[in-house]
C-alpha cells in the first residue's frame, strides 16, 4: 500500500511515520509539509521521501491512502478531498467534533467506495493487548467493572480552546479502548475539569463513568495539568480481578529516539516488573507482557485496502466514539446521566 502522510507535527512525526515505515505492506511514498521547519524534519528524519505543499499535488502524484494527522478543525475538509479523489483515508482522532459530523464522513466514504478508518492507535498499546489477551481467555469470567486511569504532567501538550480539550484528545482513546473491551455503551455520566486560557476555556480533565450493554459498567479518567503520572488498569469479573501498571510503552520508546522498524520482534513490550497481576481461585499470577505495537494497525489497514480482512478501526466504530464524547459534554454541563 502507497500511503502518503499529511502533517508532520508531533503526531505525523512520531506515531504514523515510524510505524508505517515498520508496518508489513505499507510503503510511505509521501508527506505534505508546508512550514519550513517541519519541511527540514522531514529531509532529516526520512532522506528520500518527497515532500508536497498540499493533498492535492500528493494525490496527483499516486497513492493508494492518505493519512490525515493535522489539526482538528482541518481534517473534514481533507477527508472530503482524499475521498473525493477516490483515495483511502485513515484520520487522527477525533475525526470529526460531533458524532454527526463523523457520520456524515462515513456516509461520504462509503458513496465514494473508499475505506475511511480512525486512528485509534491506543487499543494496540501494550497493557491494552495484555488485557485483551486476559479477557479473550475467560480467566475473569463475566466481567463487571473496569476502572482505567491516564494522568500525564503535560499541561503543554494540552490543546486548548474550543476545538480542543483532553476529553476529545486522549479521551478519545480511553473511551475507544473501553468500548472495544466491553462492548457497546448505553448510559454515560462524566464530569469535566476546566482551565481558563488564552485561547479560551479548556477541559484538562474528566471522569466518565459507562453502562455497557453487556452489564459491565467503565470508570474512565485523566489529568493534564495537575502534575500527576500515573496509568492504571483494574479489571473485577465473576472469577476474579486483574490489575495492571503498566507503562505508555510504545510512546517512551518513540521519544528516547528508539523506532520499531530496527526491532520489530522486540517491540512493544512492558519490563517484567510492571506486569500485571490476575488474581483468582488459583492464586496469584503475573501475567507477562503482549507485545503492542502500532505497526500491526498500518498492517491490518494494508491487507484491508488489499481485499484481505477488516479495517482496524472503521470509522463507524470511531462514531460510537464520538457519541460518548457527546454524552458526556451533556451530562458534565447539566449534571446528569446521558442515554446514548
Amino acid at each position: 500500500m502507497r500511503i502518503g502522510l499529511v502533517g508532520y507535527g508531533v503526531g505525523g512525526r512520531y506515531f504514523h511515520a515510524p510505524f508505517i515505515q515498520a508496518a508489513e505492506g505499507c510503503e510511505l511514498t509521501g508527506i505534505v509539509a508546508r512550514s519550513p521547519q517541519r519541511v527540514a524534519e522531514v529531509h532529516q528524519d526520512l532522506p528520500g521521501v518527497p515532500v508536497f505543499a498540499s493533498l492535492g499535488e500528493l494525490l496527483d502524484a499516486g497513492v493508494d491512502a492518505v493519512t490525515i494527522s493535522t489539526p482538528p478543525q482541518t481534517r473534514r475538509e481533507l477527508v472530503l478531498e482524499a475521498v473525493g479523489r477516490g483515495v483511502n483515508v485513515i484520520a487522527d482522532k477525533p475525526f470529526a467534533p460531533t458524532a454527526a459530523a463523523g457520520q456524515a464522513l462515513v456516509d461520504a466514504a462509503a458513496a465514494a467506495g473508499v475505506l475511511l478508518s480512525v486512528f485509534h492507535n491506543r487499543r494496540w498499546d501494550t497493557d491494552i493487548t495484555t488485557l485483551r489477551a486476559v479477557l479473550d481467555e475467560g480467566l475473569l469470567g463475566e466481567v463487571w467493572r473496569f476502572d482505567s486511569r491516564f494522568d500525564l504532567d503535560e499541561p503543554q501538550t494540552l490543546e486548548a480552546g474550543p476545538d480542543g480539550g483532553l476529553l476529545r484528545d486522549l479521551g478519545s482513546h480511553l473511551v475507544d479502548q473501553a468500548l472495544w473491551l466491553l462492548g457497546p455503551a448505553q448510559l454515560v455520566s462524566a464530569n469535566l475539569d476546566w482551565v481558563e486560557l488564552p485561547e479560551g476555556r479548556t477541559d484538562a480533565g474528566f471522569v466518565i463513568t459507562l453502562s455497557h450493554a453487556s452489564g459491565a459498567h467503565s470508570h474512565i479518567s485523566s489529568s493534564k495539568v495537575n502534575r500527576l503520572e500515573s496509568r492504571e488498569l483494574r479489571v473485577l469479573g465473576s472469577l476474579g480481578s486483574y490489575v495492571s501498571s503498566q507503562t505508555d510503552v510504545q510512546a517512551q520508546a518513540i521519544f528516547a529516539g528508539l523506532r520499531p522498524v530496527d526491532d520489530p520482534s522486540g517491540w512493544g513490550y512492558e519490563k517484567p516488573e510492571r506486569w500485571g497481576t490476575l488474581s483468582i481461585a488459583g492464586g496469584i499470577h503475573r501475567v507477562p507482557s503482549a507485545q503492542g505495537s502500532y505497526a500491526d494497525y498500518y498492517a491490518r489497514f494494508a491487507a484491508a485496502v488489499s481485499g484481505v480482512g477488516a479495517q482496524p478501526v472503521p470509522a463507524s466504530e470511531a462514531v460510537a466514539t464520538l457519541a460518548v464524547l457527546d454524552a458526556a459534554r451533556i451530562s458534565a454541563a447539566e449534571g446528569q446521566t446521558v442515554k446514548i
